[in-house]
């Protein structure tokens, strides 16, 4: 009992590592204890040496976590290497997230710059840039950016294409480049083309939407699913030989081998899973 409440401390130390925002304690206090020792060292510092502290955490407690329920060395060298792929994906886990929550907003910036242009006569480049003041945090750098390019400038299509590079986004993509016609051929119908495109990203985001909630089901289950062999495994000890048999060679091969089936059906359903990505097609 005690070398589970261990492993479930030190699994809970390796989550507040990896996981920054509201709950993440050891996140904040690594990213304040860097900047206080480097302050001249770059953002992008702080987030790689949490992500690899993380992983160290989640590579020991792997390792104590599997030595404790079958002894040996390979099983518990297996899972330490698979515990220190965890933060990683974590993270890109997150950037999945974030860059959902960047085309999502882009239905209301469209409409926005609709408003700016066709109601209140503003020119396209300042009403882009009006809009991306108001876009989630995910987006305003690369408008910050984009803008700070067109007032020195003043070159519209510079412009975008800085937009576009910093949020490579099929979206942001289509949107730049309908911008970039409109503005430089002009007409009247700046207003439709605004509404047309905000309806197909409202339609875009809406489907995605969708086929996440209809996969909430499937991904409960392969969450639990995937937890319910290291249940067997703790009851496993209370049974027979117990631990003895775990460390055995047979056993030590058989538990790597069901380690290695279990990450596998894990990270097959997760692909299988994945909604695909809108391709880019304005790269130049």
């Amino acid at each position: 009992m005690t070398a589970l409440a261990f492993i479930a401390a030190g699994a809970a130390g390796a989550w507040l590592l990896s996981t920054p925002g509201g709950a993440g304690i050891g996140a904040r206090w690594l990213g304040s204890s860097l900047r206080r020792a480097e302050p001249t060292a770059p953002r992008a510092t702080a987030p790689l040496l949490r992500d690899a502290l993380a992983g160290a955490a989640a590579a020991i407690v792997g390792w104590v976590g599997a030595w404790t329920l079958f002894g040996g060395v390979v099983a518990p060298a297996l899972v330490a290497v698979l515990g220190a792929a965890i933060p990683p994906c974590a993270a890109a886990q997150r950037r999945r997230r974030r860059a959902a929550g960047t085309w999502q907003a882009w239905p209301r910036l469209l409409a926005e710059i609709r408003i700016l242009v066709a109601h209140r006569g503003q020119s396209i480049p300042a009403a882009l840039f009006a809009a991306g003041m108001h876009a989630p945090d995910g987006m305003r750098h690369a408008f910050s950016e984009a803008a700070r390019t067109w007032s020195l400038s003043t070159d519209f299509e510079v412009s975008l294409r800085v937009l576009k590079t910093s949020l490579a986004d099929p979206t942001a993509d289509a949107v730049c480049e309908t911008l970039l016609a409109a503005h430089q051929i002009g007409g009247v119908r700046i207003d439709a083309r605004l509404r047309a495109l905000a309806e197909a990203a409202q339609a875009e985001v809406a489907a995605r939407s969708d086929a996440r909630a209809k996969q909430a089901g499937a991904r409960f289950a392969r969450s639990f699913v995937a937890s319910v062999p290291a249940f067997m495994a703790v009851i496993g000890l209370s049974i027979g030989r117990g631990r003895q048999a775990y460390e055995s060679s047979n056993g030590q091969l058989l538990v790597a081998l069901s380690v290695l089936a279990v990450a596998g059906c894990w990270l097959w359903a997760g692909r299988i899973m994945a909604i695909p990505a809108r391709k880019r097609v304005f790269l130049r």
